[in-house]
């Protein structure tokens, strides 16, 4: 039987979705003019667009919104309807817009995840909470019709996960992609002949908080804590010093999120000399302090300053290395 023409075949719908947030983390959801039904922005994409390009045309169009087109956080297979096509639905992040951008929206109704989950029909819905897992376990949502799959990275219930493991229903691949990950980084704990400690203030995020030097750990490419941490003082402070023992390991987590482990290691007492040649990377760090202790609490936040205090203890005694908690044994 001759096969038939490309262009003679039944194709997929293609259709791109905007998950566009503002600065307090409120989803931007659409009503239409009948006041009825509700909708993420978005739409079908046209001729040769990519679905970024087709999302940005729908954006631009229909809410005269130019901002970038972010990371795809899903996509969402549906099976053929009445139409006789299947749909597959891209999921990208928009923004977060600056509170002004957000304002100029005529018509924008801004709700809270929760909210706007309630408010979407039942198509739409699970498409935004999947895409909002994505985003904040830095992952990917693999769902068709709306279902997270098995071994998707995001959005499957972790109930679920569990019994599929238990039951021996997901392979190798699967199993990986969907167990929860962790963010790794190494930290250096300094101070200066005076007992002051080192402090860096970062270029980046939130510039009022001051950090210990330090950062993540590349272990893609085979990198070990104690490797992270020699490299990254090297980098932000020009100084090539081995770290010495290791005091403490920190675990932190809030619900939804990755796990976050720090490994904070010994730096050792610097003289005036040795501050003397520290060299700053101006893309990663404003300026370089020391301070005493009792001036923690109005530079770093109270985790940190946990473990900075638990380490100093630690360094002063022997003991460790500590197992913490956001700071606390």
């Amino acid at each position: 039987m001759p096969e038939r023409p490309s262009t003679a075949r039944p194709a997929p719908l293609v259709t791109a979705t905007g998950i566009v947030l503002d600065t307090r983390g409120r989803v931007l959801v659409l009503t239409a003019s009948h006041g009825t039904d509700t909708d993420l922005p978005g739409g079908t994409v046209e001729d040769t667009e990519t679905p970024e390009q087709g999302l940005a045309r729908g954006l631009r169009e229909g809410l005269g919104l130019t901002a970038a087109v972010g990371r795809l956080l899903a996509v969402d297979s549906r099976p053929p309807g009445p139409p006789g096509r299947s749909l597959i639905v891209h999921v990208h992040l928009v923004g977060p817009l600056p509170p002004q951008e957000a304002a100029a929206l005529a018509g924008a109704r801004w709700l809270r995840p929760e909210e706007a989950c309630a408010v979407l029909p039942a198509r739409v819905a699970p498409r935004l909470r999947a895409g909002l897992a994505a985003l904040h376990t830095g992952s990917f949502a693999h769902l068709v019709d709306g279902v997270p799959q098995p071994g998707s990275p995001a959005g499957l219930d972790p109930a679920r996960r569990a019994a599929l493991e238990h039951a021996g229903e997901l392979d190798a691949a699967s199993h990986r992609a969907s167990r929860p990950k962790a963010l790794t980084a190494a930290s250096v704990v300094f101070t200066a002949t005076d007992g002051r400690i080192l402090l860096v203030q970062p270029a980046y995020g939130r510039t009022d908080r001051w950090n210990l030097p330090g950062g993540g750990i590349d272990s893609d490419l085979g990198e070990i804590p104690r490797a992270a941490a020699r490299r990254e003082v090297r980098e932000e402070l020009g100084l090539d010093l081995a770290p010495g023992r290791l005091l403490a390991v920190n675990w932190s987590h809030k619900p939804g999120r990755p796990a976050r482990i720090r490994f904070l290691y010994d730096g050792g007492v610097l003289d005036a000399r040795t501050l003397a040649r520290i060299r700053l990377d101006p893309t990663e760090l404003l300026q370089w302090r020391t301070v005493p202790r009792e001036e923690l609490p109005a530079l770093v936040k109270g985790a940190l300053r946990r473990q900075i205090t638990a380490c100093l203890d630690a360094r002063a005694s022997g003991a460790g290395p500590l197992e913490l908690h956001a700071g606390r044994p």
